[in-house]
């Protein structure tokens, strides 16, 4: 399974079991109490990813600062996640447990962009920052314009108070259920109203859909 990964992903690593903890899921811990899963890697990977868009898009050359924090956040949004790793066949390699698995939670979009973020991770610990570009460059990039259509609402509703010279901030008010499937509650505030709130199970899906909520009532006004 792992050399079959180290094909597409064009890498031969010198710590495979770095790469098979990427590829595990939680449930599957909770089954196999001697595994690690990939919840770490996913926090590191999240940052690796942000920063390879964050280069690219620079280089690009895009001057308005506005743009590129909308091109960066449909780039690395759960959704465009989920297509990258869809792209990769990454739900191949997943291991989760088998209750997961019997409800196709293997096919889960928050399970795969997690994996996906937590693959990159591997990648950069195991080759570093030179390795892990290669990999964007062949995992990601070619697919930017197929996300860069992806609804952003974070963005669309900092853009229409930052005319006012404000900011929005987000802030979890609520976090439920067993480690292999959480559920984020999350409130948009300005200046400590709350605009909206959202629930999902990542906190970035359900920032989105509190600043999605956030948007119809500041149109409203």
């Amino acid at each position: 399974m792992i050399n079959k990964l180290e094909k597409k992903l064009k890498i031969k690593f010198y710590n495979k079991d770095l790469l098979l903890r990427a590829l595990t899921h939680s449930s599957y811990k909770n089954e196999n109490p001697t595994e690690d899963d990939n919840e770490r890697l996913e926090f590191l990977g999240d940052a690796v990813i942000e920063l390879l868009i964050s280069n690219y898009l620079y280089d690009l050359g895009i001057k308005e600062e506005g743009e590129l924090t909308k091109r960066r956040a449909q780039a690395v949004c759960e959704e465009a996640l989920a297509i990258y790793a869809k792209h990769l066949g990454l739900s191949q390699f997943l291991r989760v447990g088998k209750g997961l698995d019997a409800a196709n939670y293997r096919t889960n979009p928050t399970i795969n962009a997690d994996a996906f973020e937590a693959v990159f991770a591997a990648v950069y610990l195991d080759q570093g920052y030179e390795k892990v570009k290669e990999v964007f460059n062949n995992l990601i990039v070619p697919h930017l314009d197929e996300v860069k259509n992806i609804k952003d609402y974070k963005s669309t509703l900092q853009e229409l108070v930052q005319t006012d010279r404000k900011n929005v901030v987000y802030e979890l008010t609520n976090e439920t259920g067993p480690s292999h499937n959480k559920r984020f509650t999350i409130v948009v505030k300005l200046e400590d109203k709350v605009l909206g709130t959202g629930t999902a199970g990542t906190k970035k899906e359900a920032e989105q859909r509190a600043a999605k909520e956030a948007l119809k009532k500041v149109k409203k006004e």
